[in-house]
Protein backbone atom coordinates (compact mmCIF):
# COMPACT_ATOMS: atom_id res chain seq x y z
CA UNK A 1 0.00 0.00 0.00
CA UNK A 2 1.85 3.38 -1.20
CA UNK A 3 1.72 6.04 1.43
CA UNK A 4 1.78 9.64 0.72
CA UNK A 5 4.23 12.17 2.58
CA UNK A 6 3.09 15.66 2.75
CA UNK A 7 5.35 18.68 3.41
CA UNK A 8 4.23 21.77 5.04
CA UNK A 9 4.55 23.50 1.61
CA UNK A 10 3.14 20.14 0.23
CA UNK A 11 2.35 19.92 -3.72
CA UNK A 12 -1.69 19.19 -5.04
CA UNK A 13 -1.92 15.89 -5.44
CA UNK A 14 -1.58 14.76 -9.09
CA UNK A 15 -3.29 11.89 -9.24
CA UNK A 16 -6.34 10.34 -7.01
CA UNK A 17 -5.58 8.16 -4.16
CA UNK A 18 -6.97 4.67 -3.92
CA UNK A 19 -9.85 4.62 -0.97
CA UNK A 20 -8.04 2.40 1.53
CA UNK A 21 -4.86 4.29 1.00
CA UNK A 22 -2.96 5.89 3.94
CA UNK A 23 -2.30 9.38 4.01
CA UNK A 24 0.34 10.33 6.00
CA UNK A 25 1.26 13.88 7.20
CA UNK A 26 3.08 15.43 9.22
CA UNK A 27 1.35 15.32 12.81
CA UNK A 28 -1.04 12.37 11.75
CA UNK A 29 -2.06 9.80 9.11
CA UNK A 30 -5.96 8.71 8.05
CA UNK A 31 -7.62 7.00 5.34
CA UNK A 32 -10.26 9.09 3.23
CA UNK A 33 -13.62 7.20 3.58
CA UNK A 34 -16.85 8.53 1.46
CA UNK A 35 -19.83 8.74 3.50
CA UNK A 36 -22.28 10.06 1.49
CA UNK A 37 -22.44 10.72 -2.06
CA UNK A 38 -24.55 11.90 -5.05
CA UNK A 39 -24.95 15.64 -3.50
CA UNK A 40 -25.38 18.15 -6.14
CA UNK A 41 -22.52 21.34 -4.77
CA UNK A 42 -23.19 20.77 -1.24
CA UNK A 43 -22.30 24.30 0.49
CA UNK A 44 -22.95 23.74 4.39
CA UNK A 45 -22.91 20.87 6.98
CA UNK A 46 -24.19 21.00 10.67
CA UNK A 47 -23.72 17.97 13.03
CA UNK A 48 -27.72 17.18 15.01
CA UNK A 49 -27.22 15.36 18.31
CA UNK A 50 -28.99 11.56 17.03
CA UNK A 51 -25.73 11.87 14.46
CA UNK A 52 -27.47 12.35 11.51
CA UNK A 53 -26.17 15.72 9.40
CA UNK A 54 -28.26 18.44 7.84
CA UNK A 55 -26.58 18.73 4.47
CA UNK A 56 -27.21 22.28 1.76
CA UNK A 57 -26.80 22.17 -1.50
CA UNK A 58 -26.43 25.15 -3.62
CA UNK A 59 -29.05 24.46 -6.01
CA UNK A 60 -31.60 25.28 -3.18
CA UNK A 61 -31.98 22.01 -1.11
CA UNK A 62 -31.66 20.24 2.06
CA UNK A 63 -31.49 17.40 2.90
CA UNK A 64 -30.55 14.98 6.01
CA UNK A 65 -27.80 12.31 5.72
CA UNK A 66 -27.92 9.75 8.46
CA UNK A 67 -24.98 8.02 10.11
CA UNK A 68 -24.50 5.13 7.39
CA UNK A 69 -24.93 7.89 4.75
CA UNK A 70 -28.57 7.22 3.78
CA UNK A 71 -29.28 10.81 1.87
CA UNK A 72 -33.17 11.98 2.39
CA UNK A 73 -35.70 13.02 -0.09
CA UNK A 74 -35.11 17.29 -0.18
CA UNK A 75 -36.47 18.76 3.02
CA UNK A 76 -39.91 21.02 2.26
CA UNK A 77 -41.19 24.18 4.66
CA UNK A 78 -38.43 27.02 3.89
CA UNK A 79 -38.78 30.25 1.44
CA UNK A 80 -37.82 29.65 -2.29
CA UNK A 81 -34.20 30.18 -2.75
CA UNK A 82 -32.76 31.62 -5.91
CA UNK A 83 -29.55 29.58 -7.31
CA UNK A 84 -28.31 32.62 -9.33
CA UNK A 85 -24.07 32.07 -9.68
CA UNK A 86 -22.21 31.46 -6.54
CA UNK A 87 -25.57 31.90 -4.91
CA UNK A 88 -28.30 29.51 -3.79
CA UNK A 89 -28.95 27.76 -0.55
CA UNK A 90 -25.54 28.06 1.36
CA UNK A 91 -24.83 27.67 4.94
CA UNK A 92 -26.86 26.13 7.71
CA UNK A 93 -26.34 26.51 11.33
CA UNK A 94 -28.04 24.94 14.42
CA UNK A 95 -29.02 27.29 17.49
CA UNK A 96 -27.04 26.45 20.59
CA UNK A 97 -29.64 25.21 22.48
CA UNK A 98 -30.89 22.84 19.72
CA UNK A 99 -31.70 20.05 21.65
CA UNK A 100 -34.68 22.17 23.12
CA UNK A 101 -35.44 24.28 20.58
CA UNK A 102 -34.86 22.95 17.41
CA UNK A 103 -34.06 25.77 15.20
CA UNK A 104 -32.20 26.13 12.75
CA UNK A 105 -30.73 29.01 10.41
CA UNK A 106 -29.64 29.14 7.36
CA UNK A 107 -27.94 31.61 4.86
CA UNK A 108 -29.97 31.74 1.54
CA UNK A 109 -30.02 33.68 -1.41
CA UNK A 110 -33.81 35.43 -2.09
CA UNK A 111 -35.21 37.87 -4.66
CA UNK A 112 -36.59 41.02 -3.28
CA UNK A 113 -36.99 44.54 -4.68
CA UNK A 114 -34.19 45.18 -6.49
CA UNK A 115 -32.72 41.86 -7.08
CA UNK A 116 -31.12 39.61 -5.11
CA UNK A 117 -29.71 39.37 -1.36
CA UNK A 118 -27.96 36.74 1.10
CA UNK A 119 -30.59 36.40 3.86
CA UNK A 120 -31.00 34.74 7.24
CA UNK A 121 -33.72 32.25 7.90
CA UNK A 122 -34.72 30.52 10.96
CA UNK A 123 -37.25 27.46 11.18
CA UNK A 124 -37.77 24.37 13.38
CA UNK A 125 -36.80 21.10 12.18
CA UNK A 126 -39.77 18.48 12.37
CA UNK A 127 -39.37 14.87 10.97
CA UNK A 128 -38.59 15.78 7.55
CA UNK A 129 -39.15 19.32 6.73
CA UNK A 130 -38.85 22.72 8.59
CA UNK A 131 -42.03 24.11 10.51
CA UNK A 132 -42.56 28.15 11.11
CA UNK A 133 -40.02 29.32 8.58
CA UNK A 134 -39.25 33.10 8.91
CA UNK A 135 -37.13 35.52 7.25
CA UNK A 136 -35.12 37.20 9.85
CA UNK A 137 -32.63 39.56 8.02
CA UNK A 138 -32.03 40.56 4.47
CA UNK A 139 -29.09 42.30 3.45
CA UNK A 140 -29.54 45.88 1.38
CA UNK A 141 -29.03 47.28 -0.91
CA UNK A 142 -30.16 44.05 -3.24
CA UNK A 143 -28.28 43.43 -6.34
CA UNK A 144 -28.74 41.19 -9.82
CA UNK A 145 -25.41 40.28 -9.58
CA UNK A 146 -24.61 36.03 -8.97
CA UNK A 147 -21.12 36.93 -7.46
CA UNK A 148 -19.98 37.35 -3.60
CA UNK A 149 -22.64 36.25 -1.58
CA UNK A 150 -20.64 35.68 1.70
CA UNK A 151 -23.25 34.12 3.57
CA UNK A 152 -21.36 31.89 6.52
CA UNK A 153 -22.81 31.87 9.76
CA UNK A 154 -21.29 31.32 13.39
CA UNK A 155 -22.77 31.35 16.71
CA UNK A 156 -20.40 33.40 18.97
CA UNK A 157 -19.48 33.39 23.01
CA UNK A 158 -21.79 36.29 23.35
CA UNK A 159 -24.96 34.13 22.04
CA UNK A 160 -24.81 36.22 19.11
CA UNK A 161 -24.91 35.07 15.65
CA UNK A 162 -22.29 36.64 13.28
CA UNK A 163 -23.00 36.31 9.18
CA UNK A 164 -20.44 36.72 6.77
CA UNK A 165 -21.43 38.70 3.39
CA UNK A 166 -19.36 39.49 0.12
CA UNK A 167 -19.10 42.30 -1.71
CA UNK A 168 -21.64 41.21 -4.80
CA UNK A 169 -18.54 41.80 -7.46
CA UNK A 170 -18.72 45.81 -6.23
CA UNK A 171 -15.83 45.97 -4.79
CA UNK A 172 -16.74 49.68 -3.80
CA UNK A 173 -19.69 48.46 -1.53
CA UNK A 174 -17.13 46.80 1.13
CA UNK A 175 -15.93 51.21 2.17
CA UNK A 176 -19.83 51.67 2.18
CA UNK A 177 -20.74 51.51 5.81
CA UNK A 178 -24.69 52.52 4.48
CA UNK A 179 -24.11 48.90 2.77
CA UNK A 180 -24.55 45.40 4.55
CA UNK A 181 -22.20 43.71 1.54
CA UNK A 182 -18.39 43.27 2.23
CA UNK A 183 -19.27 43.27 5.95
CA UNK A 184 -19.44 40.86 8.69
CA UNK A 185 -22.91 41.19 10.61
CA UNK A 186 -23.51 40.60 14.23
CA UNK A 187 -27.55 39.90 14.93
CA UNK A 188 -29.29 38.14 18.22
CA UNK A 189 -30.49 35.13 17.70
CA UNK A 190 -34.12 36.91 16.19
CA UNK A 191 -32.33 38.82 13.70
CA UNK A 192 -31.99 42.04 15.60
CA UNK A 193 -29.78 44.53 16.13
CA UNK A 194 -27.48 44.17 19.16
CA UNK A 195 -27.55 47.42 21.23
CA UNK A 196 -23.98 47.73 22.03
CA UNK A 197 -22.64 47.04 18.01
CA UNK A 198 -20.99 49.36 17.28
CA UNK A 199 -22.46 51.36 14.63
CA UNK A 200 -25.48 51.57 16.23
CA UNK A 201 -26.98 55.38 15.92
CA UNK A 202 -25.29 56.70 13.23
CA UNK A 203 -27.00 57.87 10.04
CA UNK A 204 -24.43 56.85 7.67
CA UNK A 205 -24.07 53.13 8.74
CA UNK A 206 -25.84 49.94 9.15
CA UNK A 207 -26.18 49.13 12.38
CA UNK A 208 -26.07 45.29 11.67
CA UNK A 209 -22.12 45.69 10.68
CA UNK A 210 -19.95 44.58 13.20
CA UNK A 211 -16.64 44.84 11.18
CA UNK A 212 -16.42 45.96 7.00
CA UNK A 213 -13.69 46.29 4.44
CA UNK A 214 -14.19 42.11 3.60
CA UNK A 215 -14.43 41.01 -0.07
CA UNK A 216 -16.18 37.42 0.56
CA UNK A 217 -16.33 35.72 3.64
CA UNK A 218 -16.17 31.73 3.15
CA UNK A 219 -15.22 30.77 6.55
CA UNK A 220 -15.92 31.84 10.16
CA UNK A 221 -15.57 30.14 13.17
CA UNK A 222 -14.59 30.71 17.15
CA UNK A 223 -11.33 29.58 18.57
CA UNK A 224 -11.95 27.11 21.43
CA UNK A 225 -10.78 28.52 25.02
CA UNK A 226 -10.13 32.12 23.41
CA UNK A 227 -13.99 33.44 22.70
CA UNK A 228 -12.28 34.52 19.54
CA UNK A 229 -14.02 35.13 15.90
CA UNK A 230 -11.43 34.11 13.03
CA UNK A 231 -12.74 34.17 9.07
CA UNK A 232 -11.12 33.98 6.05
CA UNK A 233 -12.09 35.48 2.51
CA UNK A 234 -11.39 35.13 -0.86
CA UNK A 235 -8.70 37.59 -2.44
CA UNK A 236 -9.02 39.00 -6.16
CA UNK A 237 -6.10 37.22 -8.14
CA UNK A 238 -3.95 36.46 -4.92
CA UNK A 239 -4.31 38.17 -1.37
CA UNK A 240 -6.72 35.17 0.11
CA UNK A 241 -6.84 36.34 3.83
CA UNK A 242 -7.30 34.96 7.18
CA UNK A 243 -8.11 37.72 9.67
CA UNK A 244 -9.08 37.78 13.07
CA UNK A 245 -12.19 40.02 13.85
CA UNK A 246 -12.48 42.98 15.84
CA UNK A 247 -15.43 45.06 16.60
CA UNK A 248 -15.81 47.86 14.33
CA UNK A 249 -12.49 47.32 12.36
CA UNK A 250 -12.08 47.87 8.99
CA UNK A 251 -9.86 45.24 7.17
CA UNK A 252 -9.31 47.76 4.15
CA UNK A 253 -10.81 45.48 0.87
CA UNK A 254 -10.45 47.37 -1.95
CA UNK A 255 -8.38 50.35 -0.47
CA UNK A 256 -5.33 47.75 0.92
CA UNK A 257 -5.11 44.08 -0.79
CA UNK A 258 -2.17 41.70 -1.54
CA UNK A 259 -4.16 40.78 -4.85
CA UNK A 260 -3.93 41.77 -8.38
CA UNK A 261 -7.42 42.35 -10.87
CA UNK A 262 -7.88 38.86 -13.02
CA UNK A 263 -5.70 39.41 -15.95
CA UNK A 264 -2.68 41.65 -13.48
CA UNK A 265 -4.02 45.22 -13.70
CA UNK A 266 -3.61 46.56 -10.02
CA UNK A 267 -6.35 47.15 -7.51
CA UNK A 268 -4.35 49.48 -5.19
CA UNK A 269 -0.41 50.13 -4.38
CA UNK A 270 -1.26 49.67 -0.28
CA UNK A 271 -0.58 46.55 1.18
CA UNK A 272 -1.48 48.01 4.77
CA UNK A 273 -2.82 51.51 5.43
CA UNK A 274 -3.24 53.19 8.71
CA UNK A 275 -6.61 52.77 10.42
CA UNK A 276 -7.39 49.39 8.78
CA UNK A 277 -6.33 45.84 10.04
CA UNK A 278 -3.85 44.00 8.31
CA UNK A 279 -4.38 40.28 7.81
CA UNK A 280 -2.93 37.32 10.09
CA UNK A 281 -1.85 35.18 6.88
CA UNK A 282 -2.00 36.04 2.99
CA UNK A 283 -2.57 33.26 0.44
CA UNK A 284 -0.58 34.72 -2.73
CA UNK A 285 -1.37 33.23 -4.95
CA UNK A 286 -5.01 32.45 -4.02
CA UNK A 287 -6.10 28.95 -2.81
CA UNK A 288 -9.89 29.89 -2.77
CA UNK A 289 -10.41 29.07 1.35
CA UNK A 290 -13.90 27.43 1.47
CA UNK A 291 -15.21 26.45 5.31
CA UNK A 292 -12.90 26.71 8.38
CA UNK A 293 -12.91 24.81 11.49
CA UNK A 294 -10.49 24.82 14.71
CA UNK A 295 -9.60 21.23 15.91
CA UNK A 296 -9.70 20.28 19.30
CA UNK A 297 -10.89 16.51 18.79
CA UNK A 298 -9.11 13.54 19.95
CA UNK A 299 -8.76 11.50 16.80
CA UNK A 300 -5.73 13.62 15.86
CA UNK A 301 -3.91 14.61 18.98
CA UNK A 302 -1.21 15.92 16.45
CA UNK A 303 -3.70 18.64 15.12
CA UNK A 304 -4.90 20.24 18.67
CA UNK A 305 -5.13 24.03 18.07
CA UNK A 306 -4.63 23.80 14.23
CA UNK A 307 -7.38 25.78 11.88
CA UNK A 308 -8.52 23.82 9.26
CA UNK A 309 -9.31 25.06 5.76
CA UNK A 310 -10.94 23.73 2.82
CA UNK A 311 -9.60 25.09 -0.78
CA UNK A 312 -11.31 25.13 -4.17
CA UNK A 313 -8.66 26.41 -6.32
CA UNK A 314 -5.59 24.49 -5.27
CA UNK A 315 -8.37 21.42 -4.05
CA UNK A 316 -6.68 20.28 -0.78
CA UNK A 317 -6.90 20.43 3.08
CA UNK A 318 -4.72 23.00 4.41
CA UNK A 319 -4.09 22.79 8.39
CA UNK A 320 -2.43 26.31 9.99
CA UNK A 321 -0.41 25.96 13.06
CA UNK A 322 -1.36 29.00 15.25
CA UNK A 323 1.32 30.09 17.84
CA UNK A 324 -0.49 33.03 19.96
CA UNK A 325 -2.61 34.84 17.37
CA UNK A 326 -0.27 34.57 14.64
CA UNK A 327 0.04 31.54 11.66
CA UNK A 328 3.61 29.81 12.36
CA UNK A 329 3.23 26.84 9.83
CA UNK A 330 1.16 25.80 6.84
CA UNK A 331 0.49 22.02 5.96
CA UNK A 332 -0.99 21.84 2.40
CA UNK A 333 -2.78 18.30 2.24
CA UNK A 334 -4.03 16.23 -0.45
CA UNK A 335 -7.28 14.87 -0.71
CA UNK A 336 -8.22 13.22 -4.11
CA UNK A 337 -7.88 16.37 -6.13
CA UNK A 338 -11.08 18.00 -5.03
CA UNK A 339 -12.59 20.98 -4.50
CA UNK A 340 -13.11 21.43 -0.72
CA UNK A 341 -16.25 23.56 0.09
CA UNK A 342 -16.39 23.32 3.85
CA UNK A 343 -14.41 21.56 6.80
CA UNK A 344 -16.38 20.57 10.02
CA UNK A 345 -15.09 18.55 13.13
CA UNK A 346 -17.72 16.11 14.34
CA UNK A 347 -18.92 14.95 17.43
CA UNK A 348 -16.48 11.67 16.94
CA UNK A 349 -13.72 14.15 17.14
CA UNK A 350 -13.13 12.69 13.32
CA UNK A 351 -12.68 15.79 10.03
CA UNK A 352 -15.14 15.44 7.37
CA UNK A 353 -15.06 17.07 3.96
CA UNK A 354 -17.95 18.29 1.73
CA UNK A 355 -16.45 18.44 -2.48
CA UNK A 356 -17.90 21.26 -4.36
CA UNK A 357 -19.20 19.35 -7.50
CA UNK A 358 -22.44 18.22 -9.59
CA UNK A 359 -21.55 14.87 -8.10
CA UNK A 360 -20.71 15.66 -4.61
CA UNK A 361 -19.78 13.74 -1.85
CA UNK A 362 -19.12 13.89 2.17
CA UNK A 363 -15.72 12.34 3.27
CA UNK A 364 -14.29 11.56 6.58
CA UNK A 365 -10.63 11.42 7.44
CA UNK A 366 -10.30 8.35 9.92
CA UNK A 367 -7.40 8.42 11.76
CA UNK A 368 -4.73 5.54 11.43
Amino acid sequence: MRALLVAAAGLALASPLAAQEVVRTERAAFRITPVAQGLEHPWGLAFLPDQRMLVTERPGRVRLVAADGTVSPPLGGLPETVARGQGGMLDVLLHPEFRTTGLVYLCQVQRGEGGFSSTLVRARLAEDRFERAETLFAAEPRATTGQHFGCRLAFGPDGMIYMGLGDRGRMERSQDLADHNGSLLRLTPDGRVPPDNPFVGRTDARSEIWSWGHRNIQGLAVRPGTGQLWLHEHGAQGGDEVNLVKRGANYGWPRVTHGVNYGGAEITPHRSLPGMEDPVHVWTPSIAPSGLAFYQGDAFPGWRGSMLVGALRSRVLVRLTLEGDRVAAEERIPVYGERIRDVRVGPDGRVYLLTDSPRGAIWRLDPV
